[in-house]
């Protein structure tokens, strides 16, 4: 989605409204494309006294195998795109404002971006997800082991003389 923002910049207290869906399906993550629905951009882009101000929010429904145990989990989450927008800048370093050279915001790649610096870098099923066991692969959220440790080779000589007492 493209906004043109010439009118934004020059209207003081102007207020342009978007509501749109977006595929991100081609997003991947450790292999997978977990974001298998499109995702709800719903914001404006306002002019406070002079200050352009892009504030939405981003509702991607995140569907992928747990990192612990392997169970696919899908969840909602909800990400702030916020920016303040400039027509250029004095310094290239500056990460506060995006600049919008030629007044037109391409806000697909924005949303993009911003979704995809939010999305979780390690996916639960929940946060106290106790995974699988080493041994066995049970998933000991849904059930238990009998297996024991295993004993570190360096300590088997040690464990015999025990063992021979």
């Amino acid at each position: 989605m493209i906004i043109e923002l010439e009118s934004v910049f020059n209207t003081e207290g102007l207020n342009v409204p978007f509501d749109y869906e977006l595929s991100l399906s081609h997003i991947e993550v450790s292999g997978l494309n977990p974001v298998t629905s499109p995702v709800r951009v719903k914001g404006s882009v306002e002019n406070k006294a002079g200050i352009v101000n892009l504030v939405a929010s981003a509702e991607v429904i995140y569907e992928a195998p747990c990192d612990r145990c392997a169970e696919n989990v899908k969840k909602t989450f909800s990400f702030p795109v916020e920016h303040t927008l400039v027509v250029s800048l004095e310094n290239d370093g500056n990460t506060e404002f995006l600049e919008v050279p030629n007044l037109r915001l391409n806000l697909d790649e924005l949303v993009e971006e911003d979704v995809n610096l939010a999305l979780p870098t390690k996916y639960l099923c929940n946060k106290n997800c106790k995974g699988l066991c080493p041994i066995c692969g049970k998933n000991l959220n849904t059930t238990e082991c009998n297996c024991k440790a295993p004993v570190d080779p360096r300590w088997e000589g040690l464990l015999q003389l025990l063992d021979n007492q």
